[in-house]
């Protein structure tokens, strides 16, 4: 069999347009009825399952274009979006449309629709991610780069396994991002609505990348001031994670003005905090299962170590500036480097401000939240789910402290250092 007969055997290809998308299954859900209650009890789950059932067609359509491409790279990208995370930005998307007054079907379906495709665009973060830390481990398994350089070890010669591990993962990351783009396409939302929902997509979208690249970049110029990694944690983590999965679910409900500023307000503090609490989980217990440390080898330019720099200066902590400009940045950093970095970190009192800050943007989350017209169990749910974000038991709340700056001002983020 020739080429063109492999194409004229799957005749979409040769002019026809890919398979028509199946429906999503199960049955449509009523207005508060029981297809809510059904994602209400599970929300990963259901979100799993519209997820599931779009990949396995996109997994036919890649199988009946080339059986390597999708075993390499469509199987592959298929397990990682179904076989792990906490689903943090779909649970936080629906319970935000969940909080205000019951919509009807399209928008609950559209709702499960931009879940599944948040997941898909977490998926391309992740993945990219690895490739440009070199980070071969995520959540506990190869990380996709190394695994298909791992299946190619033994075929290729003079490297050439890893070049074509990490191209591997820079087209998974690709598909997993016009996949995602195509869910929100075919979301089936009035116009106005759809218009709208789209044009936050495409915000958030450019906002991801840019905190990528302004991640990366930091890590090779060794820029490392507090605003920067303000900046880079509020695009690249802040918006993405929290912030925009809350505005699309207001969106959804049709949430009044008022409501939407609040839980965008509400979202952005908590990001910042999921962040902020990300950074300490990386230096003191590792992250995804990945050895602790992991920021410090590459040199990522994290707001705690722009804390603790920042503090050696003024302080003229000669000890803790030595350590930092011996050990961060250190491929090699072993044991003894890395228990270096942690004492330093902890001695110029990075830890504490920044475990202190914390709990204050969750602190300032919770009255931008109080102030959004969410029913009580939404309230809640949100509250919950913003406390485990930043790694704090979701059945305590702080206590008042003082009055926080205007929202968005810097001084809102940035914690005291002299």
């Amino acid at each position: 069999m020739d080429w063109e007969d492999g194409l004229r055997r799957d005749g979409h290809y040769l002019g026809g347009g890919p398979p028509a998308p199946q429906a999503a299954p199960g049955p449509a859900p009523a207005a508060g009825g029981p297809a809510y209650a059904a994602v209400d009890a599970d929300v990963p789950e259901a979100v799993r399952a519209r997820l599931a059932s779009f990949l396995a067609h996109r997994a036919g359509w890649a199988e009946a274009l080339d059986e390597t491409f999708a075993h390499d790279v469509v199987a592959r990208l298929e397990r990682f979006a179904l076989g792990g995370g906490k689903r943090l930005r779909p649970q936080l998307l629906w319970w935000s449309l969940r909080g205000r007054a019951r919509p009807g079907d399209a928008r609950t379906r559209g709702a499960l629709g931009l879940c599944a495709a948040l997941e898909l665009l977490q998926c391309c973060a992740l993945i990219h991610d690895d490739v440009m830390d070199g980070d071969l481990v995520r959540r506990g398994e190869p990380a996709l780069h190394a695994a298909v350089s791992g299946q190619y070890a033994p075929l290729a010669a003079g490297g050439g396994h890893r070049r074509l591990g990490e191209s591997a993962a820079i087209l998974a990351g690709d598909l997993a991002l016009a996949w995602a783009d195509d869910m929100v396409g075919e979301l089936e939302l009035p116009a106005p609505l759809a218009r709208d929902v789209r044009s936050v997509w495409a915000v958030m979208r450019t906002e991801m990348v840019a905190g990528q690249y302004l991640d990366m970049h930091g890590e090779i110029t060794g820029t490392r001031s507090l605003a920067r990694a303000v900046r880079a944690a509020c695009l690249k983590s802040a918006l993405y994670t929290v912030e925009r999965p809350l505005q699309l679910g207001a969106l959804l409900a049709d949430a009044d003005a008022r409501t939407t500023t609040a839980l965008r307000s509400a979202g952005r503090c908590a990001g910042l905090a999921f962040q902020l609490h990300d950074d300490v989980r990386d230096l003191f217990s590792g992250l995804d299962g990945r050895p602790p440390g992991q920021d410090v080898r590459v040199g990522k330019p994290t707001y705690l170590m722009a804390v603790a720099l920042a503090r050696a200066e003024a302080t003229g902590d000669t000890a803790a500036r030595e350590v930092f400009g011996h050990e961060v940045g250190r491929a090699g950093l072993d044991a003894d480097g890395l228990r270096a970095v942690r004492e330093a970190v902890t001695s110029t009192g990075a830890h504490r401000i920044v475990t202190r800050r914390i709990a204050r943007l969750l602190d300032m989350a919770h009255r931008h939240l109080d102030r959004a017209a969410l029913d009580p169990d939404g309230h809640r749910r949100l509250a919950a789910l913003m406390e485990t974000a930043a790694g704090r038991s979701p059945t305590t709340r702080p206590g008042d402290s003082a009055a926080p700056s205007p929202p968005g001002t810097r001084a809102a983020v940035i914690e005291e250092v002299s």
